[in-house]
């Protein structure tokens, strides 16, 4: 009895946290505080945005009853660290409890070494965007449990700000390659990607933020409306349709030469090339045919091509091809002439940092 009031308890305690709204989840333009002087609010954006600050109690600089106030009517902390797996000093996997206790995941990598052996170090972090996703591709661990919700903005821009923390100095690049399929919810996107932008939120520069979507074609031309010269990711995985539907379902709304005219209507409004990303599995997608479309889809929209050996995913059936096989399909790639071609050995195949894993084993384990 004494476990179950205390579990009520919990949940209660939830329950009112949740009643109040994320401060950053509006933008610091937006905020309109009666009565509070507007310095007091930079120092707030500062608090948050410079300093990474989100306990009201620990601003310093403003007054006891300011503090007080805010506490009573905004949250700042939009999730806490339930797990971390990896090392500071290679890549490392977060999964954070969100505040109705969904579980979601970012990966923090670190750059490889450069040709004298000298470790780079350029941060970049993988970003989730949604509660798991209703995509359904089929080598993906994110979608397994199906599409809980989407983010909210101040879920986005969170986990940067406690990356950030957690890596103690800044971070370069965002890819939003993590749980959920971006374009999905660029309704609290949009708003996420003006915060991280902008001089006055985190100030990451657009050129320092990747995209990825699995072909939503309607999504990716209103994002080409989107002022800022942010990077495009296409996940293909397959040089035909009848390959790529037996990977991504999305195919059968949005096949492939419906996905490349809008692909070539965003370059054409950017001015930006874009990456074709190609997740290698063994005896689906990785045979020189293939290779050999791949390469001429590249050449087709100037694009860069990003291949990727398949990460194992508990209960999945897929397998990464042979080291042999996947250097001859990145051969026969760059004898096709594709304009660029790189192969990303990737990190965290030992800390299963293929996205949604880690909640996976989470979730059953609470369950």
């Amino acid at each position: 009895m004494l476990h179950c009031n205390k579990w009520i308890l919990r949940i209660t305690l939830w329950n009112l946290k949740l009643n109040k709204p994320l401060l950053i989840d509006h933008s610091f333009e937006d905020w309109d505080w009666e009565g509070v002087p507007n310095f007091r609010m930079e120092q707030v954006r500062d608090w948050i945005f410079e300093k990474g600050q989100l306990d009201w109690g620990k601003m310093s600089n403003l007054p006891k009853s300011l503090k007080e106030k805010l506490t009573e009517r905004y949250d700042l902390v939009p999730m806490k660290i339930m797990r971390v797996q990896g090392s500071k000093d290679t890549t490392q996997k977060f999964l954070w409890r969100l505040r109705d206790h969904q579980l979601i995941e970012s990966v923090l990598i670190r750059a490889n070494q450069d040709a004298l052996g000298n470790r780079s170090s350029r941060l970049t972090l993988c970003v989730s965007t949604q509660v798991g996703c209703a995509l359904g591709c089929k080598f993906c661990a994110s979608g397994l449990d199906g599409l809980k919700r989407n983010l909210t903005t101040g879920e986005i821009v969170g986990q940067i700000l406690l990356a950030r923390k957690e890596a103690g100095r800044r971070i370069d690049n965002l890819v939003f390659m993590g749980m959920g399929e971006p374009l999905a919810n660029l309704r609290a996107l949009l708003p996420a990607l003006d915060q991280i932008l902008s001089p006055r939120g985190l100030g990451i520069g657009a050129r320092h933020l990747t995209l990825s979507t699995s072909g939503l074609v309607p999504k990716i031309l209103e994002l080409a409306k989107y002022p800022a010269q942010i990077r495009l990711a296409i996940s293909l995985h397959g040089g035909d349709n009848e390959t790529r539907r037996k990977i991504m379902p999305i195919n059968d709304r949005y096949p492939i030469e419906e996905l490349f005219k809008a692909c070539e209507k965003f370059i054409e409004k950017r001015r930006k090339m874009i990456t074709l990303e190609y997740i290698l599995i063994e005896n689906l997608n990785d045979d020189l045919q293939q290779a050999e479309l791949l390469a001429t889809h590249a050449r087709r929209l100037n694009a860069k091509i990003n291949l990727i050996p398949y990460n194992q995913v508990d209960g999945l059936e897929w397998r990464r091809p042979t080291l042999t096989q996947i250097r001859a399909f990145q051969k026969k790639v760059e004898q096709g002439k594709a304009p660029k071609v790189t192969l990303r050995m990737e990190k965290g195949h030992d800390i299963e940092a293929a996205c949604g894993q880690l909640r996976l084993q989470e979730s059953s384990n609470l369950s």
